[in-house]
């Protein structure tokens, strides 16, 4: 079969300065390997952990600092579409989205603002809060304000969850099952970022619900993790071993209903766009369904929850990623309408 007269240059990010680093290494590797080369004129842009751009091979995970060095810029030049596969900092938050829209460069996923509420867990509390969707009960802290273990255990009862407001793949995440504990889990997550949430710990089912789209996003059924550990954490994730996905789960309907709103409610709360996994607790004999996290750039490593749940949903990986260029491409002329130009605006 004869190649397409025009095939889309696909620039694919990954790497970056986060802790998530290596995360990002599988997942573009995945990416990698599976999309249409007959469709796709894929150009992989390493970005190592000292911040410079590199021009990589394809083999990610190995090569992230051996490639020819590129400014950032020019490596997005004659882009088609743009695939941040950044997780954490300096790539999930907005900062590479800011430089994309400057770039005038389509990309897929969240723009700056959707970006960088998601990725701080603190602002995305009270977000989803002012849109009254229910969550559990948190408390920030910053590094020059660390909490009073005793007033914590009053707000929030013990054990709880001490996170970085600003990073994923639990990084930095801590169970802390009493006041003793408390320090020690806030000088881990203060290794992360300086501001900290802290929030009472569910005892209930986890539950993940992809959201795909732009102005009309939809939402899978649930899928949910029984982790191998205390909790969901980040060997868990992304070893491959121990957690198990259950893809969908067998929440009664009206609960699966109700999951999907919240998500669909959710990405459109935080200004989502593309692509996002709402991640949920769901606790049986009380509350129901609470909002935990949303993340705008999720895992596309083989044991991810994402594609797999839209997988179930008859949207195959390779075909999920042709979807997602093309919510970028349409975003972008959308938007487009909106610069200014032909109306008297430099």
């Amino acid at each position: 079969m004869a190649e397409p007269a025009h095939r889309t240059r696909l620039v694919v990010l990954f790497g970056g300065r986060s802790a998530e680093r290596e995360v990002s290494c599988v997942t573009a590797a995945c990416v990698l390997a599976a999309v249409d080369r007959a469709r796709y004129d894929v150009v992989p842009i390493g970005i190592t952990p000292e911040g410079a751009w590199v021009e990589a091979a394809e083999r990610p995970g190995a090569l992230l600092a051996e490639g020819r060095p590129v400014e950032p810029f020019t490596a997005v030049a004659g882009a088609d579409v743009v695939l941040p596969l950044l997780h954490g900092p300096l790539g999930e938050d907005g900062t590479v989205q800011g430089l994309l829209e400057v770039a005038a460069v389509p990309y897929v996923g969240s723009g700056v603002l959707g970006s960088a509420v998601a990725m701080d867990k603190a602002m995305t509390k009270e977000v989803l809060a002012r849109a009254g969707l229910p969550q559990a009960a948190w408390q920030t802290a910053h590094a020059s304000a660390l909490p009073d273990p005793l007033e914590v255990g009053r707000a929030l009862g013990y054990p709880v969850f001490v996170k970085p407001a600003n990073m994923g793949s639990s990084v930095g995440v801590t169970k802390a099952h009493d006041e003793h504990e408390l320090g020690d889990a806030c000088t881990l997550a203060l290794r992360y970022d300086e501001l900290i949430v802290i929030e009472e710990a569910i005892v209930g089912r986890e539950v993940e619900c992809a959201v795909l789209g732009n102005l009309h996003p939809q939402a899978t059924l649930l899928g949910e993790i029984v982790p191998s550990h205390e909790f969901y954490d980040y060997d868990d994730k992304y070893s491959g071993e121990g957690a198990e996905l259950i893809v969908p789960t067998d929440l009664p309907d009206d609960v699966m209903a109700e999951g999907q709103r919240l998500a669909v409610a959710a990405f459109k709360a935080l200004r989502c766009e593309g692509m996002a996994r709402v991640d949920f607790f769901y606790d049986a004999g009380g509350r129901g369904l609470l909002i935990n996290e949303v993340n705008t750039i999720p895992g596309f490593t083989p044991f991810s929850m994402y594609p797999q749940l839209w997988e179930a949903a008859g949207l195959p990986y390779a075909a999920l990623i042709d979807r997602l260029v093309e919510l970028a491409q349409e975003r972008f002329h959308r938007r487009q309408a909106h610069t200014g130009k032909g109306r008297g605006i430099a």
